[in-house]
């Protein structure tokens, strides 16, 4: 166990956050380069709204939980500055993409945008007290539990009235923030979200047949027989059961904590690539040709993901699964995806496990799924050696 923990907390303190710290940050036009290639080279200057407020409340997450060091706080308040500057319309809605210097470049169609600045300003204000953190972070909450039913707003293509489907995505990622922002909102609210997301991810999503979680269901929770209905990610999926552990924890719900363990364990196992290893990016429940062309690709946050929620259903239940699994996917992930030489993780595989590119950030991989998971994943070791 102890030689886990270290390679864990060394690589996160020794190649990954070293790594964003030297290369990201603009310091003339200000936030964070995220398109680096696999030595730091900035190859876009295109700033993504998401990852810019990823990258603020990575920093703040590990000032507040992991050591109050100066430079992570000031990396995080240097994001601040831009997205307070830049980051929103005049509505209050969260842009999706920017140029270097702040200009907008596309709409604020993406509710997640809004999701996880809210998450950074949330982690700024416990990390500085300073109550207009406080107030964006609630703000940009609120703006997205009324965007709930419907968060593209006008930006949504699907025709009205034919084939109107709810997506698992913001159902999942609301059940991490309503337990990451519970200290800025109020007791009710808090407690009501917590009920329907629950509702939502471990009910409503989750195909009883096939035991696994949909992607995407009709308005009243049912199958649609299409691209769409089909769909299955399974990190997506496993992601979702190790928020829930976390909630179930909170509310002293050991039934819960079990049943999302074991619906992760269930997740891995059906994604599993029994070939090449790895595990699939996408699939469709009924063996179809998936209309995502990436189906196959073995991707770096479904891997890390899934090692914190092995690590956490272990811990919660000392089931021998999961400790298998945990060790399978370590031996299938760190080989592949970790890079010695300049630090931070490769993102994207073929089927075979081969590296694709040698990025280590773009339009959708930025400073947070492995800072996060590497940081879980200590921390859950840690627990587990007692």
């Amino acid at each position: 166990m102890t030689d886990f923990i270290d390679q864990y907390k060394n690589e996160l303190l020794n190649s990954v956050l070293p790594f964003w710290m030297r290369h990201s940050r603009d310091d003339e036009q200000g936030g964070f380069f995220s398109c680096l290639l696999r030595d730091g080279t900035v190859y876009d200057t295109d700033k993504f709204v998401w990852l810019q407020a990823r990258q603020t409340g990575t920093f703040a997450m590990l000032y507040n939980r992991l050591e109050k060091r100066q430079e992570w706080l000031e990396m995080a308040r240097h994001g601040a500055r831009f997205l307070e500057k830049h980051g929103r319309d005049e509505q209050g809605n969260w842009y999706f993409a920017l140029n270097r210097a702040g200009a907008p470049l596309v709409q604020p169609y993406n509710v997640f945008s809004d999701c996880f600045a809210a998450l950074a300003f949330g982690e700024l204000y416990k990390a500085t007290g300073e109550k207009r953190y406080a107030e964006i972070a609630r703000q940009t909450f609120q703006r997205v539990i009324q965007r709930r039913d419907n968060p593209k707003g006008k930006y949504n293509k699907a025709y009205p009235g034919t084939r109107e489907l709810k997506n698992f995505a913001l159902p999942m990622i609301l059940s991490h923030l309503a337990l990451e922002l519970e200290d800025l909102l109020e007791e009710d609210l808090v407690q009501e979200l917590t009920r329907d997301v629950i509702i939502d991810v471990m009910d409503v999503f989750y195909q009883t047949e096939e035991q696994v979680v949909l992607e995407n269901v009709t308005q009243k929770g049912g199958f649609s027989d299409s691209f769409d209905g089909r769909l299955l990610n399974p990190g997506h999926a496993i992601e979702a059961m190790w928020f829930v552990m976390d909630l179930g924890e909170r509310m002293g719900d050991r039934g819960l904590i079990v049943q999302a363990a074991q619906r992760a364990l269930r997740m891995i196992e059906y994604g599993w690539d029994e070939e090449y290893g790895g595990i699939f990016y996408f699939m469709d429940i009924k063996g179809y040709p998936p209309q995502q062309l990436e189906w196959d690709r073995k991707l770096w946050w479904v891997h890390l993901e899934s090692l914190v929620a092995m690590l956490k259903g272990w811990r919660h239940t000392g089931e021998e699964d999961f400790r298998k699994w945990f060790e399978r996917l370590h031996e299938y992930t760190w080989p592949r995806f970790t890079d010695a030489e300049h630090g931070e993780w490769f993102g994207y595989l073929n089927r075979r496990g081969e590296r694709l590119f040698d990025l280590k950030g773009g339009k959708w991989k930025g400073c947070f799924h492995v800072p996060r998971a590497l940081y879980y994943c200590w921390r859950e070791l840690e627990l587990l050696e007692g």
